[in-house]
């Protein structure tokens, strides 16, 4: 799961090796530098294992390094602003990042999930939909909401979004819905009619 520290001494044009970065990855504090990502950093620091497939929960590494991985994905801040799901491979380092890792219980190298693989014989794809069909009441509060934690997405922030995002409003007397052919001309005829027109496309 872990493993020697493994940083190259020279190469990486972006990072910036005399600027160094404190950040903390499952709750432990590491080190990294300026124009890192949070995959190079945390790999860096011998973590060989970024989180567990969704099904068998069995353990997974980096695949990629861009927006292609998909075995890295990971959740970012802490209990006032916490955003999941975002790729380790595409956020940048920061001092004082806050990176933990998802679909795990209760951490990477010791995954309670992890024993769905002893019984992966019985976990053929779609299963649930066969198997858990009975007693019917028991599918909205019960199975389904045991299925989806097993999915292992992030969880979503509970509290306020505390971002501030910019907002227009705009008024028009046509509003034309696709900037194809067919919406330009009928665009181009309302405003020519004399019409306030917006194009949404």
């Amino acid at each position: 799961m872990s493993g020697r520290p493994y940083r190259l001494t020279t190469g990486g044009a972006r990072v910036d090796r005399s600027r160094k970065l404190g950040f903390s990855f499952d709750g432990r504090n590491l080190t990294g530098f300026a124009g890192d990502t949070v995959a190079s950093a945390v790999m860096a620091s011998g973590q060989r294992v970024f989180g567990r497939s969704f099904k068998y929960h069995r353990p997974r590494g980096l695949v990629g390094l861009g927006v292609e991985e998909m075995n890295a994905l990971v959740g970012v801040g802490d209990a006032n602003r916490h955003e999941p799901n975002l790729r380790a491979t595409q956020v940048e380092l920061h001092e004082g990042l806050v990176a933990t890792s998802q679909n795990r219980w209760p951490s990477l190298t010791f995954d309670v999930g992890a024993i769905n693989s002893l019984f992966s014989r019985f976990f053929s794809g779609g299963f649930y939909y066969k198997t858990f069909m009975w007693p019917k009441r028991f599918w909205k509060h019960v199975y389904e909401p045991v299925i989806r934690r097993a999915a292992g997405l992030g969880k979503a922030p509970e509290g306020r979004d505390p971002d501030i995002y910019e907002h227009i409003h705009v008024h028009c007397d046509v509003l034309v819905i696709g900037a194809g052919v067919a919406g330009l001309a009928a665009a181009e005829a309302a405003a020519q009619a004399g019409a306030r027109v917006v194009i949404a496309d």
